[in-house]
C-alpha cells in the first residue's frame, strides 16, 4: 500500500472513486492518437518517446535528468502526488514510467490493473477533452537501486543470489527471431514471455497473486533471490518489474536490454 492509501495495483473501481482527488494524478501513456479518442476523465497524456532515450543500435535508455525533470515539471508533478498510469495495450508503456519514477525517487504511484481495456469494457466514465496540468518545478536525483546497467549484471552472471528474468517471446530468447546482432538470451536467464502475467478473459488484468507467484517460483525466480528484467528496450519487461514488485521481490530493471546485450560482440550469450 502506497503512502496515499492506494496500493501498488489499483482497481478501476478503486480509480474511479478518487478522481476528484488533486493528489492524483492520472497518466494515460497510450498513443497521441488513442488519447484524442477517448480516455479516463481528468488523465492527462504522456509521450512514451519522452520517457525513453536511444543510442543506436542501442535503445530504451534513461533520459538525462533535465529532460525527465521537464516532463515531470510539466505534468505538474509534486512530491506528494500519487501517478497512476495505464495504456491500452497490456501496461508495459505505463510501467515503465512508473519504474522511470521510482529510479527519480518518487514513489507515490500505482498501475491500473487492465489498464484502458479493463475500464472501457466495465463502461466507465471517459472523455475526449485534452487535460493540463499546472507545471511546477520538478528536479529529477536518479536511484540507482532499480536500475541493473551492462556492467551491473556481468558482475552478477553467476551469483546465486541473482535470478535473471527475460521477458521477451520465447522465440526471441531462443535466438530464431533475431532483433540485434545476435540472438539468443542473457547466460543464466529464464524465459517468463510478459503476457503470461496477463488475464486476457479479464479485461487483461494481471492474474491473481497465487498465479503469478506459481508462475516465477516454478522458474526459479523465488522472493529471496533478486530479480533482474530485461527484453528488448526494458518496455514489456517493465510490466513484469511491476508485478515482481508487488509480490515484494527485490527487482532491477536492465534499459538497455537486449538491444545492448546483443548488439556488443563482447557479452556472453547463451541460445
Amino acid at each position: 500500500m502506497n503512502e496515499s492509501g492506494l496500493p501498488l495495483v489499483v482497481e478501476p473501481d478503486e480509480l474511479q472513486a478518487a478522481l476528484d482527488d488533486e493528489s492524483i494524478l492520472v497518466a494515460d501513456v497510450s498513443q497521441a492518437e488513442f488519447h484524442q479518442q477517448s480516455h479516463i476523465p481528468g488523465a492527462v497524456h504522456v509521450d512514451y518517446a519522452r520517457i525513453i532515450s536511444a543510442r543506436p543500435p542501442v535503445m530504451g535508455l534513461l533520459p538525462p535528468a533535465e529532460q525527465l525533470g521537464t516532463l515531470f515539471s510539466s505534468l505538474g508533478l509534486g512530491a506528494t502526488t500519487h501517478v497512476v498510469a495505464y495504456d491500452n495495450e497490456g501496461g508495459g508503456r505505463a510501467s515503465r514510467l512508473l519504474w522511470t519514477l521510482e529510479i527519480t525517487g518518487h514513489t507515490r504511484y500505482s498501475l491500473l490493473n487492465g489498464g484502458f481495456i479493463a475500464w472501457r469494457d466495465e463502461g466507465r466514465p471517459t472523455e475526449t477533452q485534452t487535460r493540463g496540468r499546472t507545471a511546477r518545478p520538478y528536479t529529477v536525483r536518479f536511484n540507482a537501486e532499480a536500475i541493473a546497467d551492462k556492467t551491473y549484471i556481468l558482475a552478477h552472471l553467476h551469483d546465486p543470489a541473482v535470478s535473471l528474468v527475460d521477458a521477451r517471446s520465447p522465440e526471441e530468447y531462443a535466438g530464431l527471431d533475431l532483433r540485434a546482432r545476435r540472438g539468443g538470451h542473457i547466460p543464466g536467464a529464464v524465459n517468463i514471455e510478459w503476457t503470461r502475467a496477463l488475464d486476457p478473459q479479464h479485461g487483461m488484468r494481471l492474474k491473481a497473486g497465487e498465479d503469478l507467484r506459481a508462475l516465477y517460483e516454478q522458474a526459479g525466480v523465488t522472493p529471496d533471490r533478486q530479480a533482474i528484467v530485461y527484453c528488448q528496450t526494458h518496455h514489456r519487461s517493465a510490466l513484469s518489474y511491476i508485478v515482481l514488485t508487488s509480490l515484494g521481490y527485490s527487482v532491477r530493471g536492465y534499459p538497455g536490454s537486449w538491444s545492448e546485450w546483443g548488439n556488443d560482440p563482447d557479452t556472453p550469450v547463451e541460445r
